[in-house]
């Protein structure tokens, strides 16, 4: 009797692998996932904290602060999936500290520059003439002043600064951290330049509300970029364990 060939013996078990999703993606799919998850946390997080302005004066306040952010959330899922993919394919796991601390920072920037953006917006383009939901215009005196055009490169080098940081291939941990806190101080300059135009008691309780949330959802994201792929996507020489095989019942 002639014994198999061990190629053919090889031969099924080599055709799942074959047709399996690479490493690489199978990680970007993941990162979309929590980055969906991120934002969930973010809407839930910004009503959470400003259901304190429910108790303020009308409670008008509650309203105008969240519709303001549930719009910016929602206009934020697909261009936020499409970055998340990339992301996910250009990099590999890390820590979990490391992806949560990482998250929450970038997360607090994002929440922090993209609610100025919206009321940079309501103003330069009268939102509030044309959306209830722009009503009242926070920080109405930016009309008037030369921040109206200085805004907008402080804004642009922040997203340029974080986005790289995030995207860019070979950079050292700690070139990626200064380069995501110098991101952060020129977004701290820009929103500080629109509140100097006339102090907003509701905006400022908005851009509160708004960076804690988006520390919130930026933290659930980062634990998810840490997992996402599973032991494929571990780069070498991490410390990370791989996970243990699961037992299967006797």
């Amino acid at each position: 009797m002639q014994g198999r060939d061990p190629d053919q013996r090889q031969r099924p078990a080599e055709e799942p692998e074959r047709g399996a999703v690479q490493a690489r993606y199978r990680r970007a799919f993941g990162c979309v996932t929590w980055v969906y998850m991120g934002i969930l946390a973010f809407l839930g997080a910004a009503t959470l904290f400003a259901l304190p302005l429910r108790y303020v004066g009308d409670g008008a306040g509650f309203g105008q602060i969240l519709s303001r952010l549930s719009f910016f959330g929602l206009a934020l899922i697909l261009p936020a999936m499409v970055l998340g993919f990339i992301l996910g394919a250009r990099t590999y796991r890390v820590e979990k500290q490391l992806g949560r601390r990482a998250g929450a920072l970038v997360g607090a920037i994002v929440g922090w520059m993209s609610y100025f953006v919206l009321v940079w917006s309501a103003v330069a383009f009268d939102f509030g003439g044309r959306d209830e939901a722009f009503r009242p215009v926070l920080f109405a005196g930016l009309a008037n002043s030369f921040i109206v055009y200085a805004f907008v490169p402080l804004a642009l080098a922040a997203t340029a600064l974080v986005s790289y940081a995030l995207f860019v291939r070979g950079a050292s941990f700690d070139r990626r951290r200064r380069l995501t806190f110098l991101s952060a101080g020129l977004a701290v300059l820009a929103g500080a330049s629109v509140v100097a135009t006339g102090p907003d008691l509701l905006g400022m309780a908005g851009a509160l509300v708004s960076t804690l949330a988006g520390a919130v959802g930026g933290r659930v994201s980062g634990g998810g970029y840490a997992r996402a792929g599973g032991d494929s996507s571990i780069p070498p020489g991490a410390t990370i364990r791989p996970r243990e095989p699961r037992r299967k019942p006797q």
